[in-house]
């Protein structure tokens, strides 16, 4: 009869292990799936993360490109202005010119004017 106990809660206990084995097992199962999902969503986010980086690389270069462009459409306005001032003063200097030179100064400070407006806007539109 104490044989048959102690059999008994053996068996029990053994009930028991195999239960909790198959528990930890089905655990270790969902741990190692979501594990996985985890990695594919790493890779996906770095994936990104690296597009992201060629793109705000791509538009870095296109920033510089164009402040470039600027800078070098400012410094054409700069000289054209220089130039126009020049031009200005010399036809203040020879009163004998007149109506000429007036007139070479003012078709010369129009086309600058429209020169730079078209840099401009075409440098806007990039």
């Amino acid at each position: 009869q104490e044989t048959l106990k102690e059999l008994r809660k053996n068996d029990r206990r053994l009930k028991e292990l195999a239960f909790q084995t198959e528990e930890d097992r089905k655990n270790q199962q969902r741990l190692q799936d979501l594990s996985e999902k985890l990695q594919a969503k790493l890779k996906v986010y770095k994936r990104q993360v690296e597009e992201a980086e060629e793109i705000a690389a791509l538009n870095l270069a296109k920033f510089r490109k164009v402040q470039q462009e600027l800078e070098e459409s400012a410094e054409r306005a700069d000289l054209a202005e220089s130039q126009l001032t020049k031009l200005r003063t010399k036809n203040r200097s020879s009163v004998s010119v007149g109506r000429a030179s007036s007139h070479d100064i003012q078709e010369t400070s129009t086309s600058i004017r429209a020169t730079s407006t078209i840099r401009a806007s075409s440098v806007r539109q990039r």
